[in-house]
């Protein structure tokens, strides 16, 4: 009797789905908060195809989740529902599926709901105050967009990863040419990638951000990267609870975080990436993109262009003497940047900055050391090879410091 009443009272919510209940295009499912929709919607200036997405219900046009982003729906008849073996399933006229949750248990009472957090979920409403209630859950396949809880990362156990895919184009959800996934092959930071190839990295962490994006989280959010045996990942949560935010990947490559704004209605840019200096390699090898100096590239010290006849950017920058890596080789310290691409590098956790230096002498090839934990201000991380992709921080920016190797300066 218990289970049938909550059944029913289920099936009557505005937020939940059951197979008793489902919903077509025109109808809306709203989280209990009133801060999320769910329903059948045209991207764009697109007319005809229609799709099954998630917005704020106070920006409607802003989509937040899609999804049959490969599957556009042409039948205005199409019908959200779960099937009888505990799937959400989407059907076309002729009950067709055109999208489908996939989940291979069968439940007995599933039922699909809106979470406030804007994470549709399918769950068991015998289970459904446990841990172990999530059958299915919208967070762990992102469309374009991280809403505040969701993850970029990895499930180390499963080997699932969440990553931002961007829309084909404003007029089209199917998945596009970026994605924005956690690297974390030396040390975890977030890229940006045009199809296999880099666009824009945030360097590593600092314990409150990461160096190469904004660390004004005091009075917006909090930002956390978590580690642990089941998990790595990138997530945040808002402190003004229920602030309505979400970082956003566009069809350009371009990823911003918005807040929605009260007063105006409409939604504020507080931070957008690349900036001019942070597209990936905009200078070149040993050089450094300094985005208040014009022009903004320039070789790092002790390296000159190769062709001064050709002053244009990416240039190869080498080094300007050729007593490199005889005895009285020095260090330069570079702060409030963010450090060369993780491409050739060697990490020891276990030795202090001095070591690191040390280390780094012995081999001709080292090119420069750092920390290798911002967090703690200890380890080593040594570079070998030409240094790629190193940018001069804004005020906002967390950076870090780095030690370039030259020629011993003369007297």
């Amino acid at each position: 009797f218990w289970i049938f009443f909550l059944i029913v009272k289920l099936s009557l919510a505005a937020d939940t789905i059951t197979p008793a209940r489902s919903i077509r295009d025109g109808e809306k499912l709203v989280s209990s908060s009133q801060t999320f929709e769910l329903g059948f919607f045209s991207p764009g200036n697109s007319r005809y195809s229609k799709y099954l997405g998630i917005w704020y219900k106070k920006s409607p046009e802003t989509i937040v989740w899609v999804a049959n982003r490969n599957s556009p729906i042409l039948d205005p008849s199409a019908v959200l529902t779960v099937s009888s073996n505990g799937n959400l399933v989407l059907l076309n006229v002729t009950k067709g599926i055109i999208w489908s949750s996939n989940i291979s248990r069968k439940v007995e009472n599933p039922v699909a709901q809106l979470q406030d957090t804007g994470n549709l979920v399918l769950v068991d409403v015998i289970r459904k105050n446990t841990s172990e209630s999530y059958l299915w859950q919208s967070f762990d396949y992102p469309s374009d967009t991280l809403l505040p809880g969701m993850k970029v990362g990895w499930n180390l156990k499963t080997g699932v990863e969440w990553y931002l895919t961007s829309w084909r184009s404003a007029d089209d959800p199917s998945p596009g040419n970026f994605t924005s996934r956690l690297d974390i092959h030396v040390l975890p930071e977030i890229c940006i990638y045009n199809g296999s190839v880099k666009y824009f990295c945030t360097g590593p962490w600092s314990g409150v951000a990461f160096v190469a994006a904004p660390s004004y989280t005091n009075f917006l959010y909090n930002q956390e990267l978590a580690h642990n045996q089941d998990e790595i990942y990138f997530s945040y949560e808002s402190y003004n609870s229920p602030s309505i935010m979400m970082l956003k990947l566009n069809p350009s490559g371009t990823v911003q975080r918005l807040i929605w704004n009260e007063r105006n209605a409409a939604w504020d840019v507080v931070y957008s990436a690349p900036n001019v200096c942070g597209v990936y390699g905009k200078c070149g090898a040993n050089s450094i993109c300094i985005l208040d100096k014009g022009p903004n590239c320039e070789c790092l010290k002790g390296f000159k262009l190769k062709s001064q006849d050709n002053q244009t950017w990416p240039g190869k920058c080498e080094r300007s003497h050729s007593s490199y890596c005889k005895s009285g080789d020095q260090f330069i310290k570079l702060d409030g940047i963010k450090a060369p691409d993780l491409l050739q590098v060697s990490v020891n956790d276990n030795m202090n900055l001095k070591q690191c230096e040390a280390e780094c002498l012995k081999n001709c090839t080292c090119r420069a050391y750092a920390y290798s934990n911002l967090t703690e201000g200890s380890g080593c991380l040594m570079w070998f090879g030409d240094l790629i992709d190193i940018s001069k921080t804004l005020g906002n920016f967390t950076g870090q410091s780095v030690y370039i190797r030259v020629p011993a300066l003369g007297p």
